[in-house]
């Protein structure tokens, strides 16, 4: 298996980053690189994340965002902001919404990292999903091969 390749954008400019992925480009530095998973993966993330922030049954599937590229996939609303929410979301009692969720997120069938390292990712997601700006058009986006 490949990498899946997360980043914030334009719609332009990931078009013009998916046809460089496409091409075999190296990481993008404010890009964050996840290899041996699909954006299957990062669909399962979306659905624990908004279990986790109490939006459950939204539309969390990665959707096809150009013709011009079959690899590239935008992140739908409800899973930009749910990500996002792990870095603040407030809980009754000890727990750490943001590590209970990258925990289960590792516990998932086959996956090729253990929770210390999904930590790392779904923080930097989380991240990301914080800096998409919809007054200057970004977006969040994945690209997978």
């Amino acid at each position: 298996m490949g990498f899946t390749e997360i980043f914030v954008s334009t719609h332009d400019e990931a078009l013009k980053r998916a046809a460089a992925l496409d091409g075999g480009g190296l990481a993008a530095p404010d890009a964050l690189r996840i290899p041996d998973i699909s954006d299957f993966e990062i669909e399962q993330l979306g659905d624990l994340a908004g279990a986790a922030v109490h939006a459950s049954g939204a539309d969390y599937e990665l959707a096809m965002v150009d013709v011009a590229s079959d690899s590239l996939l935008g992140v739908p609303a409800a899973m930009v902001r749910a990500l996002a929410e792990l870095l603040s979301y407030e809980t009754e009692g000890e727990g750490n919404v943001l590590e209970d969720v990258a925990a289960r997120w590792a516990a998932e069938e086959d996956m090729p990292f253990g929770s210390e390292e999904a930590l790392g990712y779904v923080q930097r997601l989380a991240q990301m999903a914080g800096s998409v700006d919809p007054n200057a058009r970004t977006g969040l986006y994945v690209w997978s091969s």
